[in-house]
């Protein structure tokens, strides 16, 4: 690596790092209820934020799809989505059927996508959902988390068993928009996925992409 490269990913580094304090830190402020996005004409759109991250992470996100005429609806009790992805796309399952919602679309950021795939690939709730757009998300796991002792973040080793029966699930890609920086500190295998649409964008950072201007116009294009 040379050293202009290496500057560029430490500046995209403390960028993305950034981003991710001053999102934490808004998303613990009073502001909107989940109520107040559900309505709309377009299809409804869920969102499914990452591990240790509120639905108020993506809050611009979900700003400009309701703006958009889709109805923004938040699965209750996934929190900061500590929980494990099965559990996860359990409730996300349940979530839609309850609410019979159909020809959904996922918007979902790093752990949030496997809950999505997962759902797509093994839950019964799978035909009410029309599209799956991930940013950032870890399909082929990622090897750092191997050496984490929190079991929330250990669960996305690659050698995982539910890291492994994603990976096994290569019919589900077919309805997935892959979305990816060029270079992700969180993820050093990339989120490539093949049989799906991929969209690489020439920048760097696993959770300041989710304000990337091009990020948010293939999302908005994607669930239209």
């Amino acid at each position: 690596m040379t050293g202009v490269g290496r500057l560029r990913k430490a500046y995209w580094w403390a960028l993305d790092y950034g981003y991710a304090a001053a999102w934490q830190v808004r998303s613990l402020l009073p502001g909107p209820k989940p109520e107040e996005f559900l309505d709309g004409e377009q299809a409804p759109v869920v969102i499914l934020p990452g591990v240790y991250e509120s639905w108020k992470f993506m809050l611009p996100l979900v700003r400009e799809l309701h703006a958009n005429g889709h109805p923004v609806h938040i699965v209750p009790g996934l929190g900061r989505n500590r929980v494990p992805v099965i559990e996860g796309a359990n409730m996300l399952g349940s979530y839609l059927q309850r609410e019979n919602l159909t020809n959904v679309a996922l918007v979902a950021h790093s752990k949030g996508g496997l809950i999505a795939k997962h759902l797509l690939a093994f839950g019964d709730a799978a035909a009410r959902v029309r599209i799956v757009i991930t940013i950032s998300t870890p399909f082929g796991g990622s090897r750092y988390a191997t050496y984490l002792l929190n079991r929330s973040l250990r669960a996305l080793a690659p050698t995982s068993e539910t890291m492994v029966s994603l990976a096994r699930a290569v019919e589900a890609n077919a309805k997935i928009v892959s979305i990816f920086p060029s270079f992700d500190p969180h993820i050093p295998e990339g989120s490539f996925l093949a049989g799906a649409k991929n969209v690489k964008l020439p920048t760097g950072g696993h959770f300041r992409v989710l304000g990337d201007p091009a990020a948010r116009a293939e999302v908005l294009k994607s669930t239209s």
